[in-house]
């Protein structure tokens, strides 16, 4: 494999996370427990739960599957850049 053609697909790859990324940003969950809460704020307990019982089908479980390995790893300083202010918390967070 050529260097080329290697940086191509990892600019590719690249700009796949960055999309990603900003989508994680955007999106809040739609249901349940921390229902309007952006999914990168939702506790690592709470994704932990889907993991071991499904997650949602289509983009949103795999957005919420992306949230969680990045807790999981202690990559989720990226998520920094979208919060202006702690993270809200609701009483059922208590």
């Amino acid at each position: 494999m050529s260097d080329d053609l290697f940086e191509s697909e990892q600019e590719i790859l690249l700009g796949k996370m960055a999309k990603e990324l900003k989508e994680i940003g955007q999106t809040e969950m739609p249901f349940g427990r921390f229902s309007g809460r952006k999914l990168y704020d939702l506790p690592a307990e709470y994704l932990n739960w889907f993991q071991f019982h499904g997650w949602p089908k289509g983009r949103l479980g795999h957005l919420m599957q992306i949230v969680h390995q990045m807790k999981v790893d202690g990559a989720d300083i990226a998520f920094d850049r979208f919060r202006t202010s702690p993270p809200r918390h609701s009483r059922a967070d208590e």
